[in-house]
């Protein structure tokens, strides 16, 4: 059900060390760093944490479903925001992630985040 979630830092490289140390102790490791956003795992990135300008304490949080397919990323979008979400980004590739990632993302009706991705393509 879940593929990966994220939390936002206020202090990244803070965060950064303490997870270093304690996900290290778990057998997790630091597998994908792009300055502003780090994922950890032990395989694969589970885990990430991130910052953004003007991070506040009232932080959204990023869950990603997973999805069987491409075309049930686009089918959960458009039932999102029929739903209310706001849109954050049409469904797509997201080359940057790895050349198979699929996904979608909305704020929900809290704030949130929210991404459905298959690791499959676009087909």
């Amino acid at each position: 059900m879940i593929d990966h979630l994220g939390i936002n830092c206020t202090d990244l490289p803070r965060a950064a060390a303490f997870y270093d140390r304690v996900l290290g102790v778990l057998g997790h490791r630091r597998l994908m760093d792009f300055e502003e956003a780090i994922g950890y795992g032990t395989e694969q990135p589970d885990f990430w944490i991130s910052t953004f300008e003007g991070v506040g304490p009232n932080r959204e949080v990023h869950v990603a479903f997973r999805a069987a397919d491409a075309a049930t990323v686009r089918a959960w979008h458009a039932e999102a925001v029929a739903a209310g979400a706001e849109s954050l980004h049409e469904p797509r590739l997201w080359p940057e992630y790895h050349p198979a990632y699929y996904g979608a993302f909305v704020r929900d009706t809290e704030g949130n985040n929210i991404e459905a991705v298959c690791h499959s393509g676009d087909s």
